[in-house]
């Protein structure tokens, strides 16, 4: 072949690769690319947007994170193919959000003091102190005051009696400023750059009017200035004294120093505490202590053990209510077996929670239908008792869980063969042992799983025991704020979110022993199913 010839065949693959490449960008629809430019453009915008929000609070790994992400996402959807990645990348951005975020999170709180008093760092619990130490100083002069806004921040402007004006806000101190005015009774009417409150805006801010604090100067011993009305300030100082080459508190009243001994929090002779504090790691102690502890370790065994007989109960008594219902209406001499079916799945089709609070109301010891309908008008505190309201959650949950089951049994038996019961009554079998030794073994087989997740959905079953009992009745003579009828995790929404002393990190410790305690039933129930599957 001569030197002409390849070249004339180099042009021609040339110019089919061009016109490949032309037919590929042809072929791509419009629409779809169109909505794709639109989700990625959004996505883009809301990750800049995001990125600087955390750059401004120097979250950096967060920062970091978002952009990675997005760079990742930008990446796959513009490339040719990756067709498995594009399906899977939303799952796996939700599932990191949700679950992996979620559970990372909780169990870094674990080993936090994070609660009431402790929800910021150092220097925030410092300044936090120092403007609640702040009192107002005696025969402190009174000072007519306009309360402005410059751009974000409210502040004080003040009109000396030489004619001087000064402004300055939560952040920076009194300082002289130029062409400015001031009416005849002392209060600024003209400020460049900043707009004057009226009365119907300190009327509307009061809040923000009344929890501000101006520096009189930079030397924080000067002390601020506030207000209760928006017109006149007085002086006040703080009572402690922050002393940051000894990292001590001072309270210049008394003269006690509290000093920082690791714990979160200054302190003083005698474990006197000052708060707030701040957040600090402190290790297993939240875990140590759920188990050491005898406040705690009484009312979390108390709680284990009711957690766990409540799970297991409900979870065999709906199951045998359930079975029993499917095999009396699997039976086909039996009539209106639809219109049975249809009226046992009732209660599955309400909302839990709205079930559990009508029984509330139902089991009312004073007017509830079943203490002045059912039984005469008797007086049974159904949800006063221990051990009534242990019965009432079982009874509801009962009610509440059988369809379920039911509808489960039912498919199970369905998917039975007919063959094995007919052969086993030509055998001779009864009824009772085609059911024992045939019926059951097989069902098991199907609605093990099913059991297993039934038991950890209980095991965390928060929507009845709050809307039914709220958790009581309450204990006396523990150390937390537990009722008789609370599960482990009503438990630890109570430490929490109820209350004045909110622990958020005891009630993460409590949340990763629930999850310890539900994947170790789960694993073992699941080994144990794996012996049932030789049956097929």
């Amino acid at each position: 072949m001569s030197s002409h010839d390849s070249q004339v065949d180099q042009g021609k693959s040339r110019k089919r690769r061009q016109a490949e490449r032309i037919a590929e960008r042809a072929s791509v629809r419009l629409g779809p690319t169109l909505v794709k430019i639109v989700l990625l453009g959004l996505l883009d915008a809301f990750s800049v947007y995001s990125a600087f929000m955390l750059a401004a609070r120097r979250s950096w790994y967060f920062m970091a994170a978002v952009i990675v992400v997005a760079l990742v996402i930008n990446w796959i959807y513009w490339q040719q193919g990756h067709l498995a990645a594009k399906y899977l990348t939303p799952g796996l951005i939700f599932l990191l959000i949700f679950q992996l975020f979620a559970i990372t999170y909780s169990a870094y709180i674990s080993f936090t003091n994070y609660g009431t008093g402790h929800n910021g760092d150092k220097e925030q619990a410092i300044t936090s102190l120092l403007q609640a130490a702040s009192t107002k100083v005696p025969n402190s002069p009174s000072y007519t005051v306009t309360v402005v806004q410059c751009g974000k921040d409210l502040g004080f402007a003040i009109a000396n009696d030489d004619g001087e004006i000064q402004v300055g806000n939560a952040h920076t101190p009194l300082h002289q400023v130029q062409a400015a005015s001031s009416d005849e009774s002392g209060h600024v009417s003209k400020l460049p750059g900043c707009q004057v409150l009226d009365f119907n805006d300190l009327l509307s801010r009061q809040d923000e009017v009344t929890t501000l604090a101006v520096p009189l100067s930079s030397d924080a011993k000067q002390g601020q200035l506030k207000t209760s009305d928006g017109q006149t300030a007085f002086v006040y100082k703080p009572s402690l004294e922050y002393n940051r080459a000894k990292d001590t508190m001072t309270d210049t009243t008394t003269g006690l120093v509290y000093t920082d001994r690791g714990t979160g929090a200054f302190v003083a002779e005698g474990d006197k505490e000052l708060k707030p504090g701040w957040k600090i790691n402190v290790g297993l102690s939240n875990f140590t202590s759920v188990f050491a502890s005898k406040q705690l370790r009484g009312p979390f065994g108390q709680v284990m053990v009711w957690t766990i007989e409540f799970s297991v109960i409900s979870v065999a008594s709906t199951f045998i209510l359930g079975l029993f219902l499917a095999l009396v209406f699997n039976e086909p001499r039996m009539k209106g077996r639809k219109i049975y079916r249809s009226i046992l799945i009732l209660p599955y089709a309400f909302p839990a929670f709205l079930s559990a609070l009508v029984w509330s109301g139902l089991l009312n010891e004073k007017f509830g239908f079943v203490n002045q309908v059912l039984l005469g008008g008797a007086d049974i505190p159904w949800l006063h008792s221990a051990g009534l309201a242990k019965i009432a959650i079982l009874v509801v949950n009962l009610w509440l869980g059988f369809p379920y089951m039911f509808l489960v049994c039912m498919g199970a038996l369905q998917s039975i063969p007919e063959d094995l019961s007919e052969a086993a009554k030509i055998d001779g079998a009864s009824a009772w042992q085609i059911f024992r030794l045939i019926k059951f073994p097989l069902l098991l087989v199907s609605v093990a799983p099913l059991l297993i997740s039934s038991f950890a959905m209980n095991f965390n079953n928060f929507n009845l025991i709050y809307m039914l009992t709220q958790g009581g009745p309450a204990q006396t003579g523990t150390g937390l704020n537990v009722g008789s009828t609370d599960i482990l995790i009503s438990m630890v929404y109570k430490i929490a979110f109820v209350g004045a002393d909110k622990n958020y990190g005891l009630a993460s410790a409590f949340a990763i022993v629930i999850f310890a305690v539900v994947a170790l039933v789960s694993a073992i129930g699941f080994r144990a199913s794996k012996s049932l599957e030789e049956l097929n």
